[in-house]
């Protein structure tokens, strides 16, 4: 996503190790204290920030399925006329997010059903416009494929690159440059292979 200069927010700190101890241990393995002790405010203390655990997942899960969006549409416009470029810009900004949101990835694999319904609908709304947004440019750049056929190497390279919790700890990574030219390479390798 996009790189911060100025320091995050106490709310920020707090959603970002509520991210990090779901991901490790489970949504319900987890209480306010340990989310509290984590950023150094008492449990109660985060009842200032948000309603509770629920409020929590709901901001992360929600929040980054509009950034998502909102980065994908910003790298439309910025990317110029050239398919490709915008279709590179777009495979760039989703291995920024698999790279450095890699806690909730997991998150979302395990705990999108704990949502409210309003709020996972509201999930699922946002990532159906960002994958057509994905559709629209992978048929641009391969006119070959069939709408159908895109959507599913669109949903099959973000399988690929929404791998990244399974690939170890960020120290056993090749390095951050490296991992991420690897994963470009084979996004793109997987568009060519369906596109034909």
């Amino acid at each position: 996503m996009a790189t911060r200069t100025d320091a995050p927010t106490r709310r920020e700190q707090i959603l970002k190790e509520a991210a990090r101890l779901f991901a490790e241990r489970g949504f319900h393995g987890v209480g306010v204290d340990e989310i509290g002790a984590a950023v150094g405010i008492s449990g109660p203390g985060l009842y200032r920030h948000f309603a509770g655990k629920d409020a929590m997942l709901a901001e992360l899960l929600v929040g980054i399925s509009d950034q998502l969006l909102t980065g994908a549409k910003r790298r439309l416009a910025e990317a110029g006329p050239a398919p490709g470029a915008v279709l590179d810009s777009l495979i760039e900004g989703h291995i920024d997010f698999a790279l450095d949101d890699r806690p909730l990835i997991t998150l979302h694999d395990r705990e999108l059903d704990r949502l409210r319904d309003a709020d996972r609908k509201l999930v699922r709304q946002l990532q159906r416009q960002y994958v057509e947004l994905w559709v629209a440019v992978v048929r641009e750049v391969y006119p070959a494929l069939t709408e159908p056929a895109a959507r599913s190497a669109v949903h099959s390279v973000f399988g690929l690159l929404n791998s990244t919790p399974h690939l170890g700890r960020r120290g056993s990574l090749p390095g951050r440059g490296a991992t991420a030219e690897l994963l470009h390479r084979m996004a793109r390798g997987a568009f060519a292979a369906a596109g034909g």
